[in-house]
């Protein structure tokens, strides 16, 4: 049998994990759940789908990589998606005051639905790279040991149960019921997401020393698409940050624009403190923000959704890079090994960047090296770590947190931090900073660099801003909203 690769999961993060693959076995198979759809559409497998979601500069430079000749950018950008430079082409309302917009157009970024990405990353995918394919099935566990995982169970997708075509392609062995299989795979990846089954999955191969741990702000989030008001066509995105310093639950607020001429707006809040679904709460929650900028924009505008709400927020990572053994041909990434608190927009960014690790580390070696799966997973797990720590070092600040407490290293780090923040105001140095690391091109560490150090220490350079920072044409709009 020519060797063959099984992912699990068809958002981005197996999608992207099938594209690293394709290039190290004949055949890439990627199973989901769902029935995927043809258009951009939502779907039951992905809890966050309703909200905004931002592609960090760092997981979009990830696919893009990783998608060399596919033109991944140019294809958002003709299916509506908008591109802007966050040092330049966002409204940013900090604890600490407006960030001003810079000259530079530095940290850019694609904003778009996330049916629309998911649908494109998938096209794009399947477009340059023949020998991956996408099926419905359910998978209910891995087969081989703790030393080595040869390949999947899965149960079918559909009424009907598998596809003939499907069995006679891969050699499924059917059981009796035509319901249930095992699929042979030289490699499987869990790309599955928030909803994974890793950790059992891996206990009954014997390897039960995976340990958990979670961190719960409370975080909910209600989100409503409006049309872009006339006049707003250009109108950058909007954020109203929370405040993890004032001891009380925190709220944010931002607009996304996206495709079809609409803006996205996701309203945030911590426990004591979450966001309504009634459409008239919705408005009035976004004018109580730190800044009214948000609910200003949207009170006049026409939305065109219902208020979505969701809790599926929390903090949550399985230490897998830390297991005593871990079986050849097999690595977890993206929400399997790791998901964070949406606030910061981090989840599809670090899969990017771990499936960047594992074609990195395909280039180099043969799929059958021994070790090279738990080399992948340690890999992933460097990435994982750098946005694990910016999540839970904020949000153990908050009230009524669940999970973790602030240690006495978290407040002197949110100290410094709060400072770089002030400066930022201020400093395009301290500013660029603080985006190497929310952007996850660089890890925690840039924080402490020279230039960052001196930044926070000198503060910011130039006075606060009374208002948001807005061209002439956006003072106009917004005059009219008055």
């Amino acid at each position: 049998m020519s060797p063959r690769a099984v992912v699990i999961g068809a958002g981005p993060a197996g999608m992207l994990a099938a594209a690293a693959l394709s290039r190290a076995v004949d055949h890439v198979v990627v199973l989901d759940r769902d029935e995927l759809p043809d258009t951009p559409e939502h779907r039951r497998g992905v809890p966050q789908g309703h909200h905004a979601h931002l592609l960090m500069p760092g997981g979009l430079e990830a696919m893009e990589q990783l998608l060399p000749e596919a033109e991944l950018r140019k294809h958002l950008l003709a299916a509506g998606a908008r591109e802007l430079a966050l040092s330049s082409g966002m409204l940013a309302h900090t604890p600490a005051g407006w960030f001003r917009r810079w000259r530079h157009h530095t940290y850019v970024t694609i904003t778009c639905s996330r049916p629309l990405l998911d649908w494109i990353v998938r096209r794009v995918v399947l477009s340059s790279h023949a020998n991956v394919e996408v099926h419905r099935a359910q998978v209910t566990g891995l087969r081989g040991s703790a030393r080595r995982v040869l390949g999947v169970r899965l149960e079918a997708g559909t009424a009907a149960g598998f596809d003939p075509g499907f069995l006679a392609a891969h050699d499924i062995r059917p059981a009796a019921d035509g319901r249930s299989g095992e699929l042979d795979a030289d490699w499987v990846v869990d790309a599955s997401g928030r909803g994974t089954r890793v950790v059992p999955w891996l206990e009954a191969l014997g390897i039960r020393d995976i340990r958990e741990k979670a961190v719960d702000c409370g975080l909910a989030n209600a989100t409503r698409v409006y049309r872009t008001p006339t006049g707003a066509r250009d109108w950058p995105l909007t954020l109203i940050q929370a405040d993890p310093y004032g001891g009380r639950p925190g709220r944010s607020g931002m607009i996304v624009p996206i495709e079809n001429d609409q803006w996205m707006v996701s309203l945030g809040g911590m426990r004591g403190s979450e966001p309504p679904r009634d459409p008239d709460a919705f408005l009035e929650y976004a004018l109580g923000l730190p800044s009214p900028l948000v609910g200003r924009l949207i009170a006049d505008a026409e939305p065109l959704t219902q208020v979505f709400t969701s809790r599926s927020t929390s903090n949550s990572r399985r230490y897998l890079e830390r297991a005593r053994v871990w079986p050849d041909g097999f690595v977890a990434l993206g929400d399997a090994a790791a998901t964070f608190n949406p606030l910061y927009g981090q989840g599809m960014s670090v899969a990017a960047l771990g499936a960047r690790s594992l074609a990195e580390a395909l280039g180099k070696d043969d799929i059958h090296t021994p070790g090279l799966a738990r080399g992948v997973q340690r890999a992933m797990a460097r990435s994982v770590e750098a946005a694990w720590a910016m999540a839970v070092g904020t949000d153990v600040l908050y009230p009524g947190v669940q999970g973790g407490r602030p240690s006495i290293a978290d407040r002197l780090a949110a100290g410094y931090s709060r400072r770089l923040t002030m400066a930022a105001t201020g400093s395009y140095t301290a500013a660029a900073a603080l985006w190497d690391v929310t952007c996850l091109r660089a890890g925690p560490a840039r924080l402490m660099r020279p230039d960052a150090i001196l930044a926070a220490v000198a503060g910011p350079p130039l006075p606060p801003l009374p208002g948001p920072p807005l061209t002439g044409t956006e003072r106009a709009f917004l005059s009219t909203l008055d």
